[in-house]
């Protein structure tokens, strides 16, 4: 599945993403609204990892739904 459809279908993929980075806050959450460059910015944040590291792991979410 590619970042398009998640974010045309944000709301029915937030649980997900939510438990795949639960420390991210209700705030980031707000912040994020299925935007995927606000998402990379937040894992990279508050899981400190780079922007490499974080788009790799998004990538292989994505690709797991």
């Amino acid at each position: 599945m590619n970042w398009d459809q998640i974010e045309g279908n944000w709301k029915q993929f937030e649980g997900k993403v939510k438990t795949q980075w639960g420390k991210l806050t209700d705030d980031d959450w707000k912040l994020v609204e299925g935007k995927k460059d606000q998402l990379l910015g937040k894992i990279q944040e508050r899981y400190g990892q780079t922007k490499e590291a974080a788009e790799k792991e998004l990538d292989e979410f994505c690709a797991k739904l």
